[in-house]
């Protein structure tokens, strides 16, 4: 009898209503565009809003560009994504290795592109994510108008880790005298 209204028997929900719920999960709502500054390989710029969740998965960025265009941009033909705070001439930060040993956690990496240029920064201590399609990288100038980056593995030559950065977690010490169990077990 379930089955002849349309009902999953095990749920009792309408086939209609889990395609409707499913069709309002997968839009993506408006404010996860980020404001982003596409390098191309050409060193060309090109300014516009990203999606950040697709980027490395698809073959193809997806772009709105600032006068509310839909740009559709090559994956091989970018050198790197810089998601910005501000539309500027200069995104590029201004220093592309560190000064010192970095005081973020995470792989301090060095990268070398397939024109040449190098660049170190900051990315994540998870091998999967580094193996995956591309590199989240945060730069030396962490203060500068770049945030972070999104480099294809297509534009790289080479990665190399110079160091492991942050504290090792370890677990507390157990002291031989506890001092204070007593007070909480009487």
């Amino acid at each position: 009898m379930a089955k002849a209204l349309g009902r999953n028997p095990v749920s009792g929900i309408k086939h209609r209503q889990v395609k409707r719920v499913a069709a309002v999960k997968s839009r993506i709502p408006a404010s996860t565009l980020k404001k982003v500054v596409v390098l191309l390989l050409d060193r060309t710029a090109i300014k516009g809003y990203v999606n950040p969740v697709p980027l490395g998965r698809t073959e193809t960025i997806d772009l709105l560009t600032p006068e509310g265009e839909h740009c559709s941009v090559e994956l091989k033909d970018v050198k790197s994504v810089h998601f910005v705070r501000e539309f500027l001439n200069s995104f590029a930060p201004e220093r592309k290795t560190f000064l010192s040993r970095p005081k973020l956690d995470g792989l301090w990496v060095r990268l070398r592109f397939r024109d040449e240029d190098v660049m170190e920064g900051i990315v994540a201590n998870d091998l999967l994510d580094l193996l995956d399609t591309g590199v989240q990288l945060t730069p030396p100038d962490v203060h500068g108008n770049t945030l972070h980056l999104f480099i294809p593995r297509s534009a790289l030559e080479e990665v190399k880790v110079l160091g492991v950065v942050g504290v090792a977690r370890r677990a507390p010490r157990e002291t031989s005298a506890p001092s204070q169990s007593k007070l909480f077990t009487e």
